[in-house]
């Protein structure tokens, strides 16, 4: 396999990561489309995941940012992008080494791809426990109960860690326990 930096030029489309400042991130990814057309960026995103809040006497599907702070640019030409990106006033970096820009692995592309779908929208997940031991029974977390760190009943969440961005980073998804089972 290439590297990122034989890739370039090559016109295949690389996923890269651009760490924005936190809670500037639908500003910063509205602002790169806007101004950066394809081909040079084809698309700008930021992966989420459904989470589950009770107000006004009922439950509503919300939408929270799965890794705060960072965006996905897909693009052919990332040296030729971080020229016009640094024009946008809040830009921080795109991820990489100190020799070149590092794109995501296939691994954490296929990963994203299969979590999120083509929305990039997590899901709710259903699962129980069974003396002490997560299950997931349907939705995207299904056969990554090894990833899942804690829990919470009460907010439908779970804290999970995943290999992304080159690192161990720690996220939140809805997961939603609807059997807690205790067989002596």
């Amino acid at each position: 396999m290439d590297t990122a930096a034989e890739q370039w030029g090559k016109g295949k489309t690389m996923w890269y990561v651009m760490q924005v400042f936190s809670g500037e991130e639908n500003k910063m990814k509205n602002l790169c489309l806007a101004r950066i057309k394809p081909p040079l960026l084809n698309d700008c995103f930021f992966p989420q995941y459904e989470e589950m809040k009770k107000y006004e006497g009922k439950w509503h599907k919300e939408k929270k940012l799965l890794f705060p702070g960072y965006l996905i640019l897909d693009t052919e030409r990332i040296y030729d992008l971080v020229g016009e990106l640094v024009k946008i006033e809040g830009f921080k970096r795109v991820l990489g080494d100190m020799d070149y820009l590092v794109p995501l692995s296939e691994a954490e592309e296929a990963f994203l791809q299969r979590f999120g779908g083509k929305k990039q929208v997590v899901e709710m997940s259903i699962g129980v426990i069974e003396n002490e031991r997560v299950q997931i029974i349907s939705g995207p977390m299904m056969g990554m109960e090894g990833c899942i760190r804690k829990i919470d009943r009460h907010k439908r969440t779970a804290k999970i860690e995943v290999e992304m961005f080159g690192r161990t980073m720690e996220a939140t998804v809805g997961v939603e326990i609807i059997k807690k089972i205790k067989t002596e």
